[in-house]
Formats: structure tokens, C-alpha cells, sequence
């Protein structure tokens, strides 16, 4: 077992991930190289950057997990967005974004419990 899947921030990341994914697959067939596929990127984003960073030292790691809440609140953004434009109902970006809010939380505890 790598040291990232023992993780709970990891584990939450991949969790959010898949269901971005779902939501992504909502969307207009248009959108398949465009925002669908930017949602799905951003998503994945977060946990290959807490797998990548868990190489290292823990400055290193400390960075990879900034980038991880940066493509976290890419996704928050995507999800407005697709709120707004009618792809997605109230109740799921709501749910997304208390997910997301937990997961960065917990992402800026773990980030503190590596001094």
C-alpha cells in the first residue's frame, strides 16, 4: 500500500472525484470537450496531487496539497457555473459544495499537521 491511499483527505478526493465524473456525464454531449472535460480534470487533479506530493519532504507535500485545493475550488467553480447555465439542480451543486468545503478543511489540517 502507497502512504496517500491510507490518507482520509485522499480517500474523500477520489470519493468527490467519481462523482464529479457522474455529473459530468450529465451534461450536454456538447460540452464532452469542454466543460464536462474540464470538471473531470480538475477533479482527478485532487487526489493525483495528494498521491504526487506524498513523495518527499514535507514542504514538498505542503505544496502539492495548496495545488490539490486549488483544483478543489476549480471544481466548486465549474459547478456554480453548470448551476447557473441549467446543467446541474440546486440540491447538487449544494451537496458538492459541502463536500468540498469538508475536504479543504480537512486538507488545510493535514497540511498544518506536517510541521
Amino acid at each position: 500500500m502507497f502512504r496517500f491511499e491510507e490518507l482520509e483527505i485522499w480517500k474523500l478526493s477520489v470519493s468527490y472525484g467519481k462523482d464529479c465524473y457522474k455529473i459530468a456525464s450529465l451534461f450536454p454531449k456538447y460540452e464532452i470537450f469542454a466543460l464536462s472535460d474540464q470538471l473531470r480534470r480538475a477533479s482527478l487533479s485532487i487526489s493525483n496531487n495528494i498521491a504526487e506530493g506524498s513523495v518527499g519532504s514535507s514542504a514538498n507535500f505542503k505544496k502539492y496539497i495548496n495545488t490539490a485545493i486549488g483544483s478543489m475550488l476549480e471544481t466548486v467553480n465549474i459547478l456554480n457555473f453548470a448551476y447557473e447555465i441549467g446543467y446541474i439542480k440546486l440540491i447538487s451543486k449544494n451537496e458538492m459544495y459541502n463536500r468540498a468545503e469538508l475536504i479543504i478543511k480537512k486538507m488545510h489540517s493535514f497540511s498544518k499537521s506536517l510541521n
